[in-house]
């Protein structure tokens, strides 16, 4: 998810990460393994990775050989990073990509399930090496953290099965509608009040914004018809049209921003001694086939990208 920018103290503060969904429902926990099986969540179905010789050299001095690095993440939104049905186990296409980066670089990754408000403090702090999450790279964001690109992603409308009141992004079909989006995203602090201004010079009724902390509660007041659609990211919303293909339905096209991209960024400490060494790990593991399989792996293919690069 792309967080609305804030100023630094603030992102230092405030929860920043990806809120990104559980399946929905009092059975959440067993759907999401389920799924995750049927994903392929075990690590030998992808594609061995060696240790890439370029990237290791660049690892600091004080990076021993078989040493563990901590990425911290929130384990609760598929299909990026969640726990299997052990209730235990880290698994989704954040989980692969840092594993396969410490494949790379001849290390060990220890996953930290960490609350979302705690992970840009927690790196601020030195308590996490890194973290991958569905995080652009905003320039509040790069006064505090090292980030590094791995792929794309995009932001989409979910609605009731059948869109029974015929919404859609690429109109002006929301106008007057109750449309529910996650506290300090970018979907509620730029997409959509940039939605709503549209229909008010359009002389229509503004959006109902209806601000919600996370998109299990969002899905579960949308399929009681308290409101109209969630507005989020699109990967988060298609694991939850393909958990329950009989209540949601994820409308097409995503929504097209004003300016920018979707590029999503690992992120270090600011300076960290270990940002060159992932960097080049990150482009080794795009250049060869581990890294799309990965992608595939949670039908995220299509937010593939070539190149790695430090975002300044």
């Amino acid at each position: 998810m792309k967080i609305a920018p804030r100023v630094m103290a603030a992102v230092l503060g405030s929860a920043l990460l990806l809120p990104a969904l559980g399946a929905c429902g009092s059975d959440s926990g067993s759907g999401s393994g389920s799924a995750a099986k049927a994903a392929g969540a075990k690590s030998d179905q992808l594609p061995s990775v060696k240790p890439d010789a370029a990237a290791v050299k660049l690892l600091p001095a004080s990076v021993k050989k078989g040493a563990t690095l901590s990425m911290a993440a929130d384990l609760h939104y598929p299909p990026t990073s969640f726990l299997a049905a052990d209730n235990k186990t880290p698994v989704g296409y954040n989980v692969d990509i840092a594993k396969l980066l410490g494949e790379e670089l001849g290390l060990k990754v220890q996953i930290k399930n960490v609350s979302f408000d705690s992970v840009i403090p927690g790196l601020a702090a030195g308590r996490y090496d890194f973290t991958a999450t569905d995080m652009s790279p905003t320039p509040e964001r790069l006064k505090v953290l090292d980030m590094i690109s791995y792929w794309v992603d995009g932001s989409s409308l979910t609605t009731a099965k059948g869109n029974p009141l015929k919404l859609s992004l690429a109109d002006q079909s929301l106008c007057g509608h109750s449309i529910a989006v996650m506290t300090g995203t970018t979907q509620q602090e730029t997409y959509l009040p940039e939605i709503s201004r549209a229909c008010q010079a359009a002389g229509k009724k503004a959006v109902q914004k209806v601000v919600l902390p996370n998109v299990q509660g969002a899905l579960t007041q949308l399929s009681s018809k308290r409101i109209d659609g969630v507005f989020y990211d699109t990967p988060s919303l298609a694991w939850a049209v393909k958990q329950q293909p009989q209540s949601f339905e994820l409308l097409s096209p995503q929504y097209k921003k004003k300016s920018g991209n979707d590029i999503v960024a690992l992120g270090l400490p600011k300076n960290s001694p270990l940002t060159p060494a992932l960097h080049a790990a990150m482009q080794a593991l795009m250049d060869g086939p581990a890294y799309k399989a990965a992608l595939d792996r949670w039908g995220l293919g299509s937010g593939a990208i070539s190149t790695a690069q430090v975002m300044k």
